[in-house]
Formats: C-alpha cells, structure tokens, sequence
C-alpha cells in the first residue's frame, strides 16, 4: 500500500516534560528561518511541538503568528518527509514570521537532512 500526505498523522507534544525530554535527548539544527530539535520516542509515533519565546516579540499576535506557520509547516514536511517514532520541536527564530513560505518548508527539509532524520518517500514505502 503507497502511502499519501493524508494518511500521514502527527501527534502533537503538549506537556512541557516532553519538550523538556527532547531537549535533553535530541539533536539540533538551526537554520534562517527556524530552530529544529529531533529525537527518538519509544514507538509512540511522529509527534511535533512548536514554541516561540517572548524574546522573539512581547505581542502575542506576532508570536501566535509564527506558531501557525510553524505548524502549518510541519504539517507539509513533517507529515511527509518525518521519521517515524520520532518527536520534533520547532523553535521560532525572528525570521520566521517574515520568510516566505516555501523557504520555511526548504529550511525544514534542509534541517531534517542534516538531523539525518529526512526519509523520503520512496524509504518509507519500502518500509511499510
């Protein structure tokens, strides 16, 4: 069976100790447009965080803005190119409620590449 973008599910990272677990356990990327952190689970699947700090911008509008983006983002990438039983946090850097969009997705393809964590789709049919 091949699989398609819409039989791809993420999970999402809401409790602050999975953040806080990932940070400890994983790898980190930076990129222009956002900050990646990847690593392992125990077979609980594709699961995503995203967070962005009051540093970046003290109005919550501009900072809800780039988690939108963020998860709108990975959702795109994530979804299709993720390892799976993998948790990823995404961290918003300034850049990342200007940048153009498709730059934010070549940011993150980039990322998960050099995290070594990129399976395109070929890979992952081959895995199912």
């Amino acid at each position: 069976m091949t699989s398609t973008n819409t039989d791809r599910h993420l999970d999402r990272l809401k409790k602050r100790s999975d953040f806080l677990w990932a940070q400890k356990n994983g790898k980190k990327w930076v990129s222009k447009g956002l900050i990646i952190i990847a690593s392992k689970n125990e077979g609980l699947g594709r699961r995503f965080g995203v967070t962005v700090t009051k540093r970046l911008s003290k109005k919550a509008v501009d900072r809800n803005r780039m988690k939108r983006r963020l998860r709108a983002v990975a959702q795109d990438i994530i979804a299709q190119y993720g390892q799976d039983h993998t948790d990823y946090v995404l961290i918003g850097r300034a850049e990342t409620a200007t940048r153009v969009y498709t730059d934010l997705q070549n940011d993150l393809k980039w990322c998960l590449k050099k995290l070594e964590v990129y399976q395109n789709e070929e890979s992952s049919e081959l895995s199912d």
